[in-house]
Protein backbone atom coordinates (compact mmCIF):
# COMPACT_ATOMS: atom_id res chain seq x y z
CA UNK A 1 0.00 0.00 0.00
CA UNK A 2 2.75 2.48 0.92
CA UNK A 3 4.69 1.30 -2.08
CA UNK A 4 1.50 2.25 -4.59
CA UNK A 5 1.34 5.76 -2.57
CA UNK A 6 4.90 6.50 -3.48
CA UNK A 7 4.56 5.55 -7.13
CA UNK A 8 1.54 7.68 -7.12
CA UNK A 9 2.93 10.64 -5.37
CA UNK A 10 6.13 10.53 -7.76
CA UNK A 11 3.82 10.19 -10.60
CA UNK A 12 1.83 13.62 -9.55
CA UNK A 13 5.14 15.16 -8.64
CA UNK A 14 6.65 14.46 -12.61
CA UNK A 15 3.54 16.35 -13.70
CA UNK A 16 4.11 19.37 -11.36
CA UNK A 17 7.23 20.15 -12.85
CA UNK A 18 6.10 19.32 -16.33
CA UNK A 19 6.68 22.18 -18.50
CA UNK A 20 4.05 21.06 -21.05
CA UNK A 21 1.53 20.32 -18.00
CA UNK A 22 2.15 23.55 -16.88
CA UNK A 23 1.72 25.00 -20.09
CA UNK A 24 -1.64 23.65 -20.46
CA UNK A 25 -2.89 24.62 -17.02
CA UNK A 26 -2.14 28.02 -17.62
CA UNK A 27 -3.44 28.17 -20.76
CA UNK A 28 -6.83 26.35 -19.15
CA UNK A 29 -6.38 29.28 -16.21
CA UNK A 30 -6.48 32.32 -18.87
CA UNK A 31 -8.90 31.04 -21.39
CA UNK A 32 -11.33 30.68 -17.91
CA UNK A 33 -10.84 34.72 -18.03
CA UNK A 34 -11.60 35.48 -21.12
CA UNK A 35 -15.09 37.31 -21.57
CA UNK A 36 -16.38 35.65 -25.02
CA UNK A 37 -18.73 37.29 -27.52
CA UNK A 38 -22.47 36.06 -27.30
CA UNK A 39 -24.18 34.34 -30.32
CA UNK A 40 -25.65 37.24 -31.65
CA UNK A 41 -21.99 39.44 -31.56
CA UNK A 42 -20.20 36.59 -33.14
CA UNK A 43 -22.79 35.79 -35.74
CA UNK A 44 -22.97 39.84 -36.09
CA UNK A 45 -19.04 39.81 -36.89
CA UNK A 46 -19.15 36.85 -39.26
CA UNK A 47 -21.51 38.41 -41.20
CA UNK A 48 -19.54 41.46 -41.49
CA UNK A 49 -16.37 39.77 -42.36
CA UNK A 50 -17.84 37.43 -45.07
CA UNK A 51 -19.11 40.74 -46.53
CA UNK A 52 -16.31 42.69 -46.36
CA UNK A 53 -14.74 39.84 -48.36
CA UNK A 54 -17.08 39.54 -50.87
CA UNK A 55 -16.95 43.06 -51.53
CA UNK A 56 -13.08 43.33 -51.61
CA UNK A 57 -13.49 40.26 -54.32
CA UNK A 58 -16.06 42.29 -56.00
CA UNK A 59 -13.90 45.35 -56.43
CA UNK A 60 -10.56 43.75 -57.67
CA UNK A 61 -12.08 41.03 -59.44
CA UNK A 62 -13.74 44.38 -61.30
CA UNK A 63 -10.18 46.20 -61.30
CA UNK A 64 -8.57 43.10 -62.76
CA UNK A 65 -11.35 43.10 -65.47
CA UNK A 66 -10.67 47.01 -66.50
CA UNK A 67 -7.10 46.59 -66.36
CA UNK A 68 -7.05 43.17 -68.83
CA UNK A 69 -9.01 44.99 -71.21
CA UNK A 70 -7.15 48.08 -71.48
CA UNK A 71 -3.77 45.57 -71.32
CA UNK A 72 -5.72 43.72 -74.13
CA UNK A 73 -6.66 47.46 -76.37
CA UNK A 74 -3.17 48.52 -76.19
CA UNK A 75 -1.81 45.02 -77.66
CA UNK A 76 -3.97 44.89 -80.31
CA UNK A 77 -3.47 48.20 -81.52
Amino acid sequence: MALRLTALWLFMYSFRNNPIINYFKTSYHELVKVTWPTRQEATRHALLVIGLSLATAAFFGIVDYILSRGLEKLIVK
